[in-house]
């Protein structure tokens, strides 16, 4: 069998077209409600438990059936469903990343100059800088404040929300400043700062000497009960404050922020809350964090969380617990590392090989290996595997392409994946290809979002 040269929407009926859209409409909802990894897990935490998942905690013992979660730190979100087979014989994960590329307040971010009041920040992940600036931009965070309490703080998302914005330069004055820089420092990290105020406070006391300053803090002592101290236990989020939308004259595209990696975190979540019988071996879904930044912290796959919640699932299986069952349990396991590819751009296709790009409208992407050059940083999945997960793909009638990230000295980039093989779990990288993947704007195929729903699916019910 040649692999398909034929664009997915051909097969289409006026039914599954409908079908897809329906799908997407709800896709593009999960992208508005959670723009940060706190907000994606409390998204899904919601949809979890309305579909009958309870904490693990709440369940002494675990038979086959049971659907529980778990949550790390309010970033993590992992969903199971027992299998028929006991947990050391492997479970089936698929692992996304719920983080993604953003501009992050400092510690200590606010400041006033020529009455101007700003707040400085330090870009997350890996952007283009010069596309954050100019447009608008919505808070989003938790702080903590000196007296303990925890407040949640969202500015920028309803309509009678103010924004923010990192303004430009004005190209009649940008020649000399800007005009010989190359593309990475047009706008430079210290340069992404926001406005937040330009009214002085009205208070009359000669010892405040930044009025415009003291005037932000004294609307943010109003709104969250938060003094200037109170920024350095917070942890807050500049992202666009534009909704999802659809994209051309034919609605086939959606456009919006984040999608890297929520676009596979939302399919995957999907995918588990839709099976209705038993798997055979152990379903999880697990949303991770971390991934734009190197996977590293508590709550990212360097971590050591996924072996935790796998013996906890194992004990509550078991009576006799030992580390051998989680050990087994984890090199007999197989996983989907649910990770987005770029999509070949025709005006900038040189940077791609053609013959092992991905398209967009093609279906699912599988990428045996990912990394650099020569394949630095890659998991680069054993052909047995690949012949598995292509079974099963080709079994679910799913439509399905295979790629590289770019032509061999062009760049790449690496996943979570290689992180999941470390524990001697089977990983290859299954995702959907973006266009302008790292942008505030970033842009997918329906049809793709809906092909990865249905591989998620099948992994799921059929890995063995």
């Amino acid at each position: 069998m040649l692999l398909s040269k034929e664009n997915g929407w051909k097969k289409q009926t006026s039914e599954t077209k409908e079908l897809i859209f329906k799908f997407c409409e709800e896709y593009k909802i999960s992208l508005d409600l959670g723009k940060t990894e706190r907000e994606y897990v409390q998204y899904g935490l919601k949809l979890a438990e309305e579909n009958g998942f309870v904490l693990a905690e709440s369940k002494e013992k675990l038979v086959p059936g049971d659907k529980v979660y778990y949550v790390n730190r309010g970033k993590n979100l992992v969903l199971a469903i027992i299998g028929k087979e006991p947990l050391e014989k492997g479970l089936n994960y698929v692992v996304s990343h719920i983080d993604s590329p953003r501009i992050d307040l400092k510690q200590n971010p606010l400041y006033e100059e020529l009455e101007l009041s700003y707040m400085k920040t330090h870009y997350y992940g890996g952007i283009k800088k010069y596309q954050w600036t100019s447009i608008p931009l919505s808070l989003h965070g938790v702080v903590v404040l000196e007296n303990g309490e925890r407040k949640n703080v969202v500015i920028g998302e309803r309509d009678e929300d103010p924004v923010f914005t990192i303004p430009d330069l004005l190209p009649h004055l940008a020649a000399k400043v800007q005009g010989d820089r190359k593309t990475a420092e047009v706008i430079k990290g210290e340069e992404l700062q926001i406005i937040v105020g330009t009214i002085p406070t009205t208070l009359n006391n000669p010892e405040i000497k930044e009025t415009v300053k003291y005037a932000v803090l004294e609307e943010l002592n109003k709104a969250y009960g938060m003094i200037e101290e109170d920024f350095i236990s917070a942890e807050f989020q500049l992202v666009p404050a534009f909704k999802a939308k659809d994209v051309g004259i034919d609605r086939s595209l959606v456009g919006g922020y984040g999608q890297d990696d929520r676009i596979c975190g939302y399919t995957s979540l999907k995918a588990i809350l839709s099976l209705n019988e038993i798997p055979n071996k152990t379903a999880v879904c697990f949303l991770a964090d971390k991934e734009e930044t190197g996977s590293n912290g508590s709550t990212g796959l360097q971590s050591n969380y996924l072996e935790y919640f796998t013996g906890d699932l194992i004990s509550r299986t078991k009576d006799n617990y030992s580390d051998l069952f989680l050990r087994k349990a984890l090199w007999n396991s197989s996983s989907l590392s649910s990770d987005v590819s770029a999509a070949i751009d025709p005006i900038f296709k040189s940077v791609h090989e053609a013959q092992n790009a991905a398209k967009l409208n093609y279906g699912i992407v599988v990428t045996k290996f990912t990394g650099s050059r020569g394949k630095g940083g890659t998991n680069d999945a054993d052909a047995e595997y690949v012949w598995e997960i292509r079974n099963i793909l080709n079994k679910g009638d799913i439509l399905w392409q295979t790629a590289e990230l770019g032509k061999v000295d062009e760049g790449g980039g690496g996943t979570v994946a290689m992180y999941l093989a470390q524990l001697g779990i089977k990983t290859i990288d299954v995702g959907p290809a973006l266009l302008a993947m790292h942008a505030p704007f970033e842009i997918s195929s329906k049809l793709d979002i809906y092909e990865s729903y249905k591989a998620y699916k099948a992994f799921y019910k059929e890995m063995n």
